[in-house]
């Protein structure tokens, strides 16, 4: 085992060694919060019909959802924060305690409707990031073959948001043939890949939730005062 002398540029003070007995508590008295949001504002969106079933899943498995309704929400910087569909999104994000995203995929990328949700999102307010130790399920629907480009970008910016992304994830290929006409989800691979999505998210969830700030705790920002990392972590400030 190394001796502190060996690492002087460390700040013993603020290292934290693994605690086990900050892991896996269990004295949470609701379920598991969880927000969807999708990228098309179509009559009959593929991507909304996706994440309603997701919801429908999720309930099943004793999770809480809500589903934000982008209609109506301005391009960023449009305006500013206090607009109410803003203020509505904001509000769901410091509910949750985990996330869905859905895009379709349009030009080879998430479409504008759903990068503006996220753009909307504010990275910190103050020194504390509203989306940091959040879990986050990421999903696609294609109008062709399957492909993945839209959730590898929705996964950066998970991480650029310091959420938990989880490792499965769902494409679903030529999403028009995979609902019936009362828009409900055939049976199929593709549905069963979504099955398989939300039932590893609420595990993440109710794995991480009531540690979710100890797994995110970093040794570079403890060694920062909290006046210090507000100032770096506040756009107003660049």
């Amino acid at each position: 085992m190394n001796d502190i002398k060996d690492l002087p540029n460390l700040d013993s003070s603020c290292l934290q060694h693994p605690d086990l007995s900050q892991m896996c508590r269990n004295n949470v008295d609701h379920r598991p919060r969880i927000l969807l949001l999708y990228g098309s504002l179509r009559q009959r969106s593929f991507s909304r019909l996706v994440t309603e079933e997701a919801a429908r899943l999720l309930e099943l498995m004793g999770a809480e959802t809500k589903i934000f309704n982008p209609s109506g929400l301005p391009l960023p910087d449009d305006t500013d924060d206090q607009h109410p569909k803003v203020q509505e999104l904001r509000e769901l994000v410091r509910w949750c305690e985990g996330m869905v995203w859905c895009s379709p995929e349009r030009h080879g990328a998430m479409t504008s409707i759903m990068k503006a949700q996220i753009d909307w999102i504010p990275l910190s307010i103050g020194a504390v990031r509203p989306t940091q130790g959040k879990t986050l399920a990421v999903m696609q629907v294609c109008g062709g073959s399957q492909s993945f480009n839209t959730v590898n970008q929705m996964r950066i910016l998970g991480r650029w948001m310091r959420m938990i992304t989880i490792p499965n994830q769902s494409s679903v290929a030529k999403a028009f043939l995979e609902f019936d006409e009362q828009d409900r989800m055939k049976p199929s691979a593709y549905y069963n890949r979504v099955v398989d999505v939300m039932e590893e998210l609420i595990k993440f969830t109710l794995l991480t939730r009531q540690c979710s700030d100890y797994l995110t705790d970093r040794y570079s920002e403890r060694v920062e005062s909290a006046e210090q990392l507000s100032a770096r972590v506040n756009q107003r400030a660049i």
